[in-house]
């Protein structure tokens, strides 16, 4: 297993032959792609700090990687180029096949007094609003963002068909701007649900991103302990411009954590489902997470229990969204 932790935050080079290795860092991790592919790993994790790196194959197979704190590629110009991964191999073989049910957490049920608590109440969506804080990666989607459901059990022990509508709704929230600020939507940022599949994340219990197998895919299962949702992204390095998303999985953890998909006043130490899932959809369309004391807004840093205000963006949210769509 390969570590840059001794290295300085910037670009600095490996050894050529790298390839198909881990490479760890700040409790996360990457397996080295082909060359001329990027990987990033985005970590939500509970300490309240962002977690995470990117690591990219020069087309020459020198790795170079990019810590979370570096300047990202302000560019937003370029076009979509079709994937060339048009047949995909099956779940690499350090994940788990999970049937359907497994590692879910606590069925999302409520008592039947229990009301449904507003997304963002009136003083935390003045401070969204006046909070223009955001950051942006060098990733961007030129199409349509493919995604599906993955094998295994789902957040909240939903069914895979309440699954797909709660992250339907989550990625909305991105591609629409959805906010209480006034902003209108002008991000041209798209998705498509296209199937449920036998397929998992390639993501591993370790909150590493394993070899991509062609299919975005949302599902659940076991991550590091202090990590609540990751998002693993591949993109394909452009000059000049933002990077060409090809891939982009996320995965819930529901092994060290409980998620609902209702909110109510009697709501105990779970997560809301689409509160995280709209964060992680944020990662995916090139937003970065949102240090200090910016709470507010839907890319912060750490993902708060019984709230549901990340569902509804900021405006930091939105213009960080339009800087690059």
């Amino acid at each position: 297993m390969l570590s840059p932790t001794d290295l300085p935050a910037g670009s600095s080079v490996f050894a050529c032959g790298a390839v198909g290795r881990i490479v760890a860092y700040d409790g996360t991790g990457v397996t080295v792609p082909e060359p001329g592919t990027a990987v990033s790993v985005d970590a939500l994790a509970t300490d309240g700090e962002a977690h995470g790196f990117t690591l990219e194959v020069a087309s020459d197979g020198k790795v170079s990687y990019t810590m979370a704190t570096a300047a990202a590629d302000a560019s937003t110009a370029g076009s979509d180029v079709p994937d060339v991964l048009s047949h995909p191999v099956g779940t690499a073989g350090d994940l788990s096949q999970e049937p359907d049910g497994a590692d879910a957490d606590a069925a999302d049920v409520s008592a039947p007094e229990d009301v449904e608590v507003a997304e963002a109440n009136t003083s935390s969506a003045s401070d969204a609003c006046s909070d223009g804080t955001y950051a942006t990666a060098d990733r961007k989607e030129y199409g349509s963002y493919e995604w599906y459901i993955g094998d295994g059990g789902m957040p909240g022990a939903l069914s895979r068909s309440d699954a797909m509508w709660a992250f339907y709704d989550a990625i909305d929230n991105i591609t629409e701007s959805s906010n209480n600020c006034g902003y209108t939507d002008q991000v041209g940022a798209k998705h498509n649900y296209r199937a449920t599949t036998s397929y998992e994340a390639d993501i591993n219990s370790k909150t590493q991103c394993t070899d991509r197998d062609g299919l975005s895919t949302w599902d659940a299962g076991d991550l590091s302990y202090g990590t609540v949702a990751v998002t693993c992204s591949w993109t394909w390095p452009m000059l000049g411009v933002k990077n060409d998303l090809r891939e982009a999985d996320v995965r819930y953890n529901t092994t060290d954590y409980d998620f609902t998909n209702k909110v109510t006043s009697s709501c105990s130490n779970k997560f809301d489902i689409r509160s995280v899932g709209t964060h992680e959809a944020g990662h995916i369309f090139g937003l970065k997470d949102i240090a200090g004391a910016h709470n507010n807004l839907t890319m912060y840093e750490n993902s708060i229990r019984c709230s549901t205000r990340a569902r509804t963006l900021g405006k930091g949210d939105v213009l960080g969204l339009r800087s690059i769509y």
